[in-house]
This record gives C-alpha cells, structure tokens and sequence, in this order.
C-alpha cells in the first residue's frame, strides 16, 4: 500500500478486491448501454444484487465520457458511480478518459461523496495502456484533489502486481 496526501486528501494505491471494499462509493468503468455483464460489472451484479442493474434503467444509454451514480446494493459501499469511458483505441482516448475521470470526481463532490474508490480506469478489458490509464487518472486526482478538498481520500484499488506496479512508477507525478 502507497499513501499520499494531496490539499488534505488522501490518495491510497492498494491491492484488493473494489466490490469488497468498505467505503463511500466505488467507481465502475461501464459500458454506454449500463449492463452490469461480465467481469467485474458480474462481481457487482451478484454481490450487490439486482436493484443496481434496475436503478441502471432510469438512465438508459451514456454517452462517452460520462458518469451516472446510483445505491451500491448489498456491497459494503453507499453508491456506485457507473463511468463510461473510451474503448478499444478510441481517438483521442486519453483525453476521454481524462474527462471521464473529471466527471467521476466531479458527480463524487456534487454528491457529497467524502472517500471513493476507483479500479484502474479502461485496463484490462477495454483496452486502455495501463501506463496511459495510471497517467491520467493520477493527474485527474491531482488536479481535483488541489482544488476541492471535500473529497477526504481517494482509493485506487489494484488486482495484481502488474498494475500496483505501473501506478507505482506513475506515482511520483502526484507531486
């Protein structure tokens, strides 16, 4: 585990399990039509339940780049903040990702969420570098972090070593 404090906030990298997580929110990286399928959207599904994918309904389809919020089930968190980010080599992914990662934090304040969680942002099965997706979302929580401190700590919450070592590396632009 890495810890920093940024404007008050803590940023924490740590190994672990998101859905297990005892915290505010976690944050889901979603596909636009908001179907909790596979993968993680699955671990979601069947550990919160099925009034997550209900409250999904309301929204209907999300465009790139944004975020919606809804209760986080029977997960040991309050809320899940579903974001839509690019995919598969969009153009101009790392901008997107950047306003993604924007409107999360953004949603988080207008919530009054104070600690959230987020997994790496697009890797994995999306398709996004790893290098690029710690990159982005570290400056993100950098520059939300140096200009709001409503937000009390700032989970990014790994699976392996692969990817704690790639924000580790990325760490040192939190300064």
């Amino acid at each position: 585990m890495i810890n920093k404090i940024i404007n008050k906030t803590i940023v924490r990298l740590e190994k672990g399990d998101l859905t297990a997580m005892a915290i505010e929110a976690i944050v889901f990286y979603a596909s636009p039509e908001l179907v909790l399928g596979s993968g993680f959207g699955s671990a979601i599904s069947e550990r919160g339940g099925g009034t997550i994918q209900e409250e999904l309904k309301q929204f209907g389809t999300v465009a790139t780049g944004e975020a919606v919020i809804t209760s986080a089930g029977d997960l040991n968190s309050n809320y899940i903040i579903h974001a839509v980010g690019p995919r598969f080599q969009e153009v101009d992914s790392e901008k997107k990702l950047e306003t993604t990662m924007n409107n999360v934090l953004k949603l988080a304040q207008e919530n009054q969420i104070h600690k959230i969680a987020f997994p790496p942002m697009g890797a994995g099965f999306y398709g996004i570098p790893l290098d690029t997706c710690a990159r982005v979302m570290l400056k993100s929580i950098k520059g939300h972090a140096d200009k709001h401190s409503a937000l009390e700590e700032v989970v990014i919450c790994v699976l392996d070593e692969q990817e704690f070592r790639s924000f580790s590396e990325k760490w040192s632009e939190l300064n």
